[in-house]
């Protein structure tokens, strides 16, 4: 039985089939496919529900089944067109009790929001069993969740309503709707402030995506770097207090938009002996889990998605490409556009849509910031680490494959991604998760003896590019020095 799922969210629009995650923002080239001006015009929901959700809600039936899952905003924006087109609404008042009860009616599956992240999670895991936590700013009967080794699903919403502040904070610090990871970025630099917490606690209160009448006061008078370090703490200290004494499994997975908070997710490592982050953590996953959920509970099968779930392109250059010759140019200080194969789930470039350089190389932030990504200059940047080197520079416990986990650099050869705090988000590498990358790093590894590159997502104030086309555009548009795509490579 054919499956095909939607995620009708205000922000990072998806669909799945099964095979092709399309996340609307790689092609259309609207990140968060989202009016920035106006995070709450409901314009491009409308489209994103007329174009792709409508079509195949009309066309279900007995062999072809209709997922979905919404979220409180989503659903706002497109109320009057569920109102006009869907049949049965009695899932608006669906609240599932376990991870597995779905709302199943008339060819239509719908599962919650949160179930949605932790059914991802989970199965994306290979666990036997685990612990999940689930959380983010905003679902539609839940913002945080934990489920036990059993199934069955704890509101920890009133507890840990976290998600909806950093995104609250982040606009009140000077950033953009949706900017949390900035913020998190920023807390490397800050130190903790009690009247910051005192704030923090006003809103965790009365958790309205508000903050207290208070809160100008202390934000004109305190660094957004202490803001930040406080928030981050705050954040961990709430995870230990809410989720640690409900611990059934030795194994844990985490999804939702705050599963992105690489601290946070280091810190589980402690009290856990394995975690499971994915790489399409956030509102971007949501149709991956719909699908998966519906999958395992209508045809009995564990579907896990390719991490690398965008489309195929044919493209032929002039000049074939030496690995070699790329590993000597990034060690000689170029900078390289890599573009290979289908491009990644998730928000984290992760071989196949990167912007790689020298991590040896302490000016290298600084350069990439400011003439190719033209972003922030606090903004750090993550190493690709081949797996069997990655504790000779990390103090960490497991492999971290997705980018999802920061912890303490031990080694003073790498200052290009080591941020100002002493940490480092890695990505663990290994030649069956990915050859070609893999390959790639190994002979910079032979060059320079140091086994891993610096790893950002190929892009320019706009989303991770999809096409050949988009990678040559962004070539021509900032300070690459070297383009490879597929087999063929572009030299300034």
């Amino acid at each position: 039985m054919s499956i095909y799922s939607v995620a009708l969210n205000i922000h990072d629009h998806n669909s799945y089939d099964g095979v092709f995650h399309n996340q609307i923002e790689r092609h259309n080239r609207v990140k968060h496919n989202l009016n920035y001006d106006n995070p709450h015009d409901p314009t491009r929901s409308k489209q994103f529900f007329i174009e792709h959700v409508l079509p195949k809600y009309k066309a279900r039936n007995e062999e072809n089944q209709f997922a979905f899952t919404i979220s409180n905003l989503g659903y706002e924006f497109v109320k009057d067109l569920i109102d006009e087109h869907f049949d049965d609404k009695s899932f608006l008042d669906y609240r599932p009790k376990n991870i597995w009860e779905p709302h199943h009616k008339d060819n239509v599956y719908y599962i919650d929001h949160h179930q949605s992240h932790a059914t991802y999670a989970l199965l994306s895991s290979g666990f036997p069993e685990s612990d999940i936590l689930a959380i983010d700013g905003r679902g539609w009967k839940f913002s945080c969740i934990f489920v036990n080794s059993q199934g069955t699903i704890t509101d920890l919403s009133g507890k840990i309503p976290i998600g909806g502040l950093w995104n609250r904070l982040a606009q009140d610090i000077g950033f953009n709707y949706l900017d949390a990871g900035k913020v998190m970025g920023l807390s490397g630099y800050g130190k903790y402030n009690y009247q910051a917490h005192a704030m923090i606690d006003a809103y965790l209160i009365n958790p309205d995506h508000k903050l207290p009448k208070f809160a100008p006061a202390v934000l004109a008078k305190i660094s957004k770097e202490d803001i930040a370090f406080t928030l981050q703490y705050v954040t961990v200290e709430l995870v230990k207090k809410y989720v640690y004494p409900l611990k059934s499994s030795d194994n844990l997975c985490v999804a939702g938009g705050v599963a992105y908070n690489g601290y946070m997710n280091e810190e589980l490592t402690k009290h856990y002996t394995n975690v499971h982050v994915p790489p399409a953590v956030g509102d971007e996953g949501q149709s991956l889990g719909t699908y998966m959920h519906a999958e395992y509970f209508i045809n009995g099968g564990v579907h896990i998605p390719d991490v690398y779930a965008g489309k195929e392109y044919n493209y032929i250059g002039d000049t074939k490409v030496d690995l070699k010759e790329v590993a000597q140019a990034i060690a000689d200080g170029k900078i390289v556009g890599w573009f290979q194969g289908k491009s990644e789930s998730g928000n984290r470039a992760l071989g196949n849509r990167s912007i790689l350089a020298d991590p040896r190389n302490a000016d290298i932030k600084n350069i990439i910031n400011s003439k190719i990504k033209l972003r922030e200059d606090f903004r750090p940047f993550a190493p690709s680490v081949l797996e069997e080197h990655y504790k000779e520079y990390f103090d960490t416990n497991q492999p971290s494959p997705y980018m999802s986990r920061i912890m303490p650099v031990i080694s003073d050869a790498i200052p290009g991604v080591t941020h100002v705090d002493g940490t480092a988000r890695i990505q663990t590498v290994t030649r069956e998760f990915n050859e070609r990358y893999y390959d790639l790093i190994n002979e910079f590894y032979k060059i320079t003896s140091v086994p891993m590159l610096l790893n950002t997502s190929f892009n320019c104030q706009e989303p991770i590019v999809e096409t050949p086309e988009d990678a040559i555009a962004t070539f021509n548009n900032c300070e690459l020095d070297m383009l490879v795509i597929g087999e063929f490579v572009i030299c300034k």
